[in-house]
């Protein structure tokens, strides 16, 4: 709600800028997926490295009282 209501007063301020930011979001959208999709597989692999780093740790019953 807080973004339409900053887009209405941009709107209401600079017309052709408001509508420029309407018409390109969907491209900057689309453009940043590859990014996301990389972000991603990025903390997959970090999240299986520390599993692989932590697994003798939790072999030997670790980090329990």
């Amino acid at each position: 709600m807080a973004k339409f209501l900053l887009w209405l007063i941009l709107l209401v301020l600079c017309w052709p800028l408001a509508l420029l930011a309407l018409v390109l979001w969907p491209v900057v959208w689309v453009l940043a997926i590859p990014f996301r999709l990389l972000g991603i597989a990025v903390d997959g692999v970090f999240a299986f490295l520390r599993a692989v780093v932590m697994l003798p740790a939790r072999i030997l019953g670790g980090g329990r009282a």
